[in-house]
């Protein structure tokens, strides 16, 4: 079988096995969110907690709530890296340095999982397992939580209320991700995919560092994390051995994301709005996968940065989807890739997680996206636009703007700083066009909460650690403020009538508006930029 056939059997039964769960999965996750009853473990939580489940919040307390958690969660990572010498299965491998400590804090905690070390050096088991691992399973669950606050939003109607935090946070970790990535941890290791609290073993004479993997491999993937246990990441052999825990691990990568499309649909009353958004992800994230895969089969080192496990066809399918979501895992290095083929897997970024984006965060930003489609329809048409029964007025335009604006903004004033700054000369493994990328990246990565790097820039300076981590921050909790603010502005609308002049959203027409959309603010925004990097690149 020829690599192109091998590839397009691995894509048919990568979609396959998400047509089979999106609707059980999707559903379920429905419920997990809906339902009153509060199971006995998450009873103890709450008391624990000293939180009333059966209150609801404002969307200023949500997203106080979200941020406070947030907040805390940065400060004990970053003192559990710190005292690192202390704790147990540390390998004397002593304190994090504070500029990474700060950096990885953030990094984890905002779902970026951006990495400036190399993890078997820097970090211990306990670190990775207690720090690390728990926020890879928390930061997707309040991603997930802001997600169903804002689908509370257009299904409630004249309320103050979007639910609770701390028990959407809860249900999240608890119903859906850790019950997951258990069984998918099991399955990682039937593959082969590591799993020893062994700092390292002996293999021809060569000590080769060794980790529990597959536990931590499952939620990376699942949680749309990205951050590797080791240092090649999902290219290690012992993070990614084959061809099946390479399907296995997109699969989980796309599987929450895809699935909320159904949730939502579920939970607003009309499934055929969950499937337009499934619909317009599903053509962007193909139509990269095809530049991807056609720019690197073509290119004139074809197999350069890539695993010769996987190849061209598992390697530009790893890329598209780790981009397209927030996860930023690698099974290949994208600075190898050819100008176009690199520039595919940073537009993903570009389009601000819609394609599908990660857990909970893809869905609220297409649904931001869709505020915006139809604000511009309605221009077009002279009337006041309208989504899902709800008026979209000058508060609500104003918060997805500032939401869809938050990430550019961060990502060109940090880009072009860097460019500006002396130093970034020697941070750089390539001159020129590649060299611009790779800064492009690097800013593109943070601010979109992805992680994922062209390798041939280092950034182990004060500045790219600072820099990079306000990056992670803004771009992370400036989206879900204006997320929640627009929710609750939603939430507080009566709904509006159907009539002759409301355009249809379950059809072709807004799904192209909607789609349209997207690129037409990616294009707006960032060709500029990509046409001295990437683009200049290609044309050489």
């Amino acid at each position: 079988m020829s690599s192109t056939a091998a590839g397009l059997l691995q894509v048919g039964l990568l979609l396959l096995a998400l047509a089979v769960v999106h609707r059980p999965f999707g559903d379920y996750m429905a419920r997990v969110y809906t339902g009153a009853k509060h199971s006995g473990v998450e009873r103890a939580v709450y008391r624990i907690a000293r939180v009333d489940p059966d209150s609801e919040q404002r969307w200023g307390t949500y997203a106080r709530a979200v941020i406070g958690f947030s907040f805390v969660g940065v400060v004990l990572l970053y003192v559990l890296q710190r005292i690192q010498p202390i704790l147990p299965f540390d390998f004397d491998r002593g304190a994090v340095p504070p500029g990474v400590a700060f950096n990885t804090a953030i990094s984890f905690v905002t779902n970026t999982n951006w990495q400036s070390y190399v993890p078997e050096a820097v970090m211990g088991h306990t670190v990775q397992m207690a720090g690390l691992t728990v926020q890879n399973f928390v930061s997707g669950a309040v991603g997930m939580a802001v997600a169903m606050a804002l689908v509370r939003g257009f299904t409630r109607r004249q309320t103050d209320r979007l639910g609770n935090f701390w028990v959407d946070l809860t249900r999240g970790t608890l119903r859906i991700l850790l019950p997951v990535a258990f069984l998918f941890a099991i399955v990682l290791v039937a593959t082969g995919v590591v799993m020893s609290l062994k700092s390292g073993v002996v293999v021809d004479g060569q000590q080769v560092a060794t980790a529990p993997v597959a536990s931590q491999e499952a939620i990376k993937e699942l949680g749309t994390n990205g951050g590797g246990v080791l240092n090649a990441n999902s290219a290690h052999p012992f993070e990614n051995p084959n061809g099946w825990s390479n399907l296995v691990e997109i699969f989980l990568i796309l599987v929450i994301p895809v699935s909320l499309t159904r949730t939502f649909g579920t939970m607003v009353g009309n499934r055929r709005q969950g499937y337009v958004l499934l619909g317009v992800m599903g053509l962007l994230w193909a139509a990269m996968l095809t530049v991807i895969w056609v720019a690197e089969a073509n290119g004139l080192r074809p197999l350069e940065g890539k695993e010769l496990r996987f190849g061209i066809p598992s390697s530009a399918l790893f890329a598209d989807t780790t981009t397209a979501t927030s996860t930023g895992a690698v099974n290949s290095m994208h600075d190898s890739y050819t100008g176009l083929g690199g520039g595919g897997t940073l537009l993903n970024m570009l389009f601000g997680e819609t394609t599908p984006g990660g857990v909970g965060t893809g869905l609220y930003s297409i649904l931001v996206m869709a505020v915006i489609a139809m604000f511009l329809a309605g221009l077009m048409v002279g009337r006041t636009p309208e989504y899902l029964g709800k008026k979209l007025g000058r508060r609500e335009v104003t918060a997805a703007a500032v939401s869809i604006l938050a990430m550019p903004t961060v990502l060109l004033v940090g880009a072009g700083i860097a460019a500006l700054l002396p130093s970034t000369q020697g941070a750089l493994n390539n001159p020129g066009e590649h060299g611009l990328s790779e800064i492009l990246y690097a800013y593109a990565s943070a601010s979109n909460n992805n992680g994922s790097a062209f390798a041939g820039i280092t950034v182990t300076s004060d500045w790219f650690q600072a820099s990079l981590g306000v990056c992670m921050a803004l771009g992370r909790f400036v989206p879900i403020v204006a997320v929640l603010c627009l929710a609750g502005s939603l939430a507080a609308q009566k709904k509006a009538p159907v009539t002759a002049g409301t355009l249809p959203t379950t059809g072709p027409l807004f799904a192209t508006l909607l789609a349209g959309s997207i690129v037409l603010v990616a294009a707006l925004t960032f060709v500029p930029a990509l046409a001295l990097g990437p683009i200049a690149e290609a044309l050489l």
